[in-house]
C-alpha cells in the first residue's frame, strides 16, 4: 500500500478539522484524510514529510514545490512542520503507520503546546484543533 504523505503540521490539523478551508477542493480533500485518520479500524502507512503533501496539492495556494499563499508562506509552514516533526520524535521522510502517529500525539502532545508549536497559525484562534488534541488525548480519535 502506498504510504499516504502528510506534512508534519497536518498530523495534528487533522484531529482538529471541522471543515474550515482555503477552498472547497482543499476542504473535501481534508475531509477525505480526516475521515481515514479517524476511522479507527483503518491503520495504514503514513509519510511524514516537511513539504507539500496530499492536502496541499488540492490548495489553490500550493506551486510546484512550495506554498505560494503569501510572500513567507512557505517559510511559515516548513517551521510548523520542523516544531510538529520534532516535538513528536519523528524524522522528515520516514514512514510511520497512523497507530504510532496518533499513539505518539496522545502521548507527547498537550493542547497548549500548540500555542508553541503552531505560533501565528491563522486556525488556532478557532480552539478546534486545541478540542481535537484533548480528544485524541482521552482516546476519542473518532470524535468530530
Amino acid at each position: 500500500m502506498k504510504p499516504l504523505r502528510l506534512r508534519g503540521h497536518h498530523l495534528l490539523c487533522v484531529h482538529g478539522f471541522r471543515g474550515m478551508g482555503y477552498s472547497p477542493s482543499f476542504v473535501a480533500k481534508m475531509w477525505e484524510i480526516v475521515r481515514r485518520i479517524r476511522d479507527e479500524e483503518d491503520d495504514f502507512p503514513i509519510e511524514v514529510v516537511a513539504a507539500l503533501d496530499e492536502a496541499c496539492l488540492a490548495c489553490p495556494h500550493h506551486g510546484e514545490t512550495t506554498c505560494e499563499a503569501g510572500p513567507n508562506s512557505d517559510d511559515h509552514v516548513r517551521s510548523l512542520d520542523g516544531n510538529v516533526i520534532r516535538h513528536l520524535g519523528l524524522k522528515a521522510g520516514n514512514v510511520y503507520q497512523k497507530s504510532e502517529l496518533i499513539r505518539r500525539t496522545a502521548e507527547m502532545v498537550e493542547p497548549d503546546d500548540l500555542d508553541h508549536l503552531c505560533r501565528h497559525c491563522s486556525w488556532l484562534p478557532y480552539g478546534v484543533c486545541k478540542e481535537g488534541i484533548a480528544n485524541v488525548r482521552r482516546g476519542n480519535i473518532a470524535q468530530i
